[in-house]
């Protein structure tokens, strides 16, 4: 709480011993607005890191009234509204960004990010054709490999997603998605592999498990693998296991499943109860 108090007390001091020394004050004035241009890129760091994005975009919309060709300040916008999951704004800001003369092809694989977010891939596609192949970042190919897999090219899909494993220390989330990517094709087995790699690197990550399960359940075993679960998640994941069996035509095995998540679940497990209660019915 000291600290503006000092900062007014040196400007002070600063402006007195200028008028005494007949020092031109619009060249005190640039030398104090280098200091805020220092101070300003600190708060852009924090806001960026706030845990209110929305807090976050009046920050940056407020910033750019005042200059509106800041490109750092432009990018802040963009990150803050699709941290906010204001998408279809967050697609705009973007799409300015890499309008500005200085936009690099980092911005073009945000804004392809962000049109994939808005579920608008074939403008994404366009945009990431436009970056050169010797850009090379684990975004740029994990973005890549969901367009190829949405476009059904296969061979393609896989060269993108090794390479952004290789590209990344935390490769989880696209060993899960390649994995979901086997099981939509069919392949089980490469699915339950890459399902189990990813767990193996985020032991937290209840997606890949659920998936796992289900990769695991369209080969007919009604299982559940060794991984790291709590109690609740287990619930979970027999449940899933009996709808896979279920969809495959064993009824009674699924029906079995259904019951021992009803009884593992610590509370009351309302969407195993109801598929068990209509399966019983019907």
């Amino acid at each position: 709480m000291r600290h503006p108090m000092i900062v007014l007390c040196a400007t002070a001091v600063v402006a007195l011993s200028a008028c005494e020394k007949g020092i031109d004050t619009a060249e005190m004035d640039r030398k104090f607005q280098g200091v805020n241009v220092i101070d300003e890129s600190n708060l852009n760091e924090v806001m960026l890191a706030s845990g209110d994005p929305n807090e976050a975009v009046s920050y940056f919309q407020r910033s750019l009234t005042g200059a509106p060709d800041r490109i750092d300040l432009m990018r802040g916008l963009a990150i803050s509204l699709i941290r906010a999951k204001r998408i279809s704004e967050g697609k705009i800001a973007w799409a300015k960004v890499v309008d500005h003369k200085d936009a690099t092809d980092e911005d073009r694989v945000q804004l392809a990010d962000a049109l994939i977010r808005a579920n608008d891939w074939e403008k994404a596609e366009k945009v990431l054709d436009t970056i050169p192949p010797t850009y090379e970042t684990f975004k740029r190919y994990r973005l890549e490999a969901m367009i190829a897999d949405g476009n059904k090219e296969w061979k393609k899909a896989d060269s993108f997603y090794e390479v952004a494993i290789g590209l990344t220390t935390t490769p989880a989330s696209v060993m899960n998605n390649w994995g979901y990517s086997k099981l939509t094709r069919g392949d089980y087995a490469e699915a339950e592999r890459l399902f189990t790699d990813a767990i193996r690197q985020d032991q937290a990550l209840f997606t890949a498990k659920n998936n796992l399960v289900l990769a695991r359940g369209a080969q007919g075993k009604y299982t559940l693998p060794v991984v790291p679960m709590t109690q609740i998640e287990r619930a979970q994941l027999l449940h899933s296991m009996g709808l896979a069996a279920i969809k495959r035509g064993d009824v009674e095995i699924g029906k079995g499943l259904l019951r021992e998540a009803l009884d593992t679940h610590p509370q009351h497990f309302e969407a195993a109860a109801l598929a068990l209660k209509a399966l019983e019915n019907s």
